[in-house]
């Protein structure tokens, strides 16, 4: 629409004019190849497990499940709440490395500088570091026993059907490493409420009617999200 008007308000400016320039920002949008399009369908249908198995984003959403659980909250936050939060911080401390995978294999492969195959390889470099930063030793060597296959002496040569369940691996033990120092106080807090109702003969009364203000009231007093957002962007090193 601002095309058109600025079309018919120049007097140099004709309809033909116009139409030819839609016409040539179409075309520089268009997929030139069927082969692009196969993949740009496929990295698109791709895309949530890719978010799972090559970003930090298993830690997050696990490490909050755990926290919502030791409060003793069953719905609250919702399910959609901690995933949106989960993916933020996702993005937040993966920024760095999307950046440089973009800037090394995907921009200069849209130019046409580089081909396909250079393009994935550096692309997939960002990752596989960052990946291998965040992975045990013991994991690595576990998955490549499991291969029967040795481990490399390089970082260049290590596969990613190796790097990735490996990686995965390594997250879910930092995940729930972080949730066991997570539900350590709420677990100490539903203790000494249920010794205190024991000891007053208050048997009937469940401890968690009384406990769940306490945790929560603690939990804003000491800015519990602010700590446990600090905690998941610390854990990566960045």
């Amino acid at each position: 629409m601002l095309a058109t008007i600025i079309a018919v308000a120049a007097p140099s400016a004709t309809i033909t004019d116009t139409a030819n320039g839609f016409s040539s920002a179409l075309e520089s949008l268009r997929l030139t190849t069927p082969v692009e399009v196969f993949l740009t369908l496929t990295a698109l249908s791709f895309l949530p497990i890719l978010l799972i198995s090559l970003t930090t984003f298993t830690r997050n959403i696990i490490v909050l499940s755990f926290l919502r659980q030791s409060l003793g909250l069953q719905q609250s936050p919702p399910n959609i709440v901690l995933i949106s939060l989960a993916v933020f911080i996702t993005f937040f401390t993966m920024a760095p490395v999307f950046e440089k995978s973009y800037r090394d294999g995907i921009n200069p492969y849209i130019k046409k500088e580089i081909a396909i195959d250079s393009a994935i390889e550096r692309s997939w470099t960002p990752f596989r570091d960052f990946m291998l930063r965040q992975t045990r030793e013991a994991d690595l060597a576990l998955v490549h026993e499991l291969g029967k296959e040795p481990i490399p002496e390089r970082a260049e040569d290590v596969k990613p059907s190796h790097l990735i369940p490996a990686f995965l691996l390594s997250e879910l033990k930092t995940a729930f490493q972080i949730g066991f120092v997570i539900f350590l106080p709420f677990l100490l807090i539903d203790i000494v409420i249920a010794s205190i109702l024991m000891s007053l003969g208050m048997i009937m009364v469940p401890p968690v009617t009384i406990a769940l203000p306490i945790k929560i009231m603690l939990f804003v007093v000491v800015d519990g999200w602010s700590l446990i957002t600090k905690t998941l962007i610390i854990s990566v090193g960045i």
